[in-house]
């Protein structure tokens, strides 16, 4: 796109060398891992996420795959899309990089499932995003406040359930240098026991 912005202030690339990926750039990294980018249930942690450059677009393609396998099921249709969005973590040391990277990304799956402020769907993706896009330091692993950040690993239960466990960053760190990736096989040693465990939830409940 002629017209992308892809710097915001000199001063800001100066501070911090803020500067945003642009849209070819970040679809053709993205086909690189294509397999991985057009499964549902695939976690992507973007530890400098911005705006959401990278994360938007693997949004935009996992709500592809809803619609072309759940498309004819509104119900189905409405719950894999917001496992997909469950699925999309950030981190974003600047706080209004942090907030409009949820704004795009909660636009971007309000638009695509063609939802509205009343629906029990739209509260849902933004309590998810206030979770999973967290403004912090990625290297020091710790939030605006300074505590060490969390992470809700969310699973689709079927039949409109989540089930939620929240996870130290940390933690997950260690885990995937070690074997596969985040939130894999946790059970393995006591320091990836999840450090909350959350009831069975519905959209409506996530909403509230």
């Amino acid at each position: 796109m002629a017209d992308e912005k892809l710097v915001k202030s000199r001063q800001r690339v100066a501070d911090h060398g803020e500067v945003f990926t642009p849209r070819w750039l970040v679809d053709d990294m993205l086909d690189l891992v294509g397999d991985e980018t057009e499964r549902i249930d695939s976690r992507f942690l973007e530890p400098a996420c911005g705006s959401g450059n990278f994360l938007v677009p693997i949004l935009e393609r996992k709500l592809a795959v809803v619609q072309r396998r759940y498309g004819k099921s509104a119900f189905e249709k409405r719950h894999y899309a917001l496992f997909g969005l469950m699925c999309i973590y950030g981190i974003e040391l600047l706080a209004d990089n942090a907030t409009e990277c949820r704004e795009n990304l909660s636009g971007t799956f309000a638009r695509v499932l063609k939802l509205d402020g009343s629906d029990p769907l739209t509260a849902a993706a933004e309590a998810v995003l206030a979770s999973n896009i967290v403004q912090g330091d990625a290297l020091a692993m710790t939030d605006a406040a300074g505590a060490p950040i969390v992470f809700p690993e969310w699973a689709y239960l079927g039949r409109g359930r989540y089930q939620r466990r929240d996870f130290r960053y940390d933690a997950l760190t260690q885990r995937s240098a070690a074997s596969e990736g985040l939130f894999a096989h946790f059970e393995e040693h006591e320091i990836f026991t999840p450090v909350r465990t959350y009831p069975v939830m519905t959209i409506e409940e996530i909403a509230a």
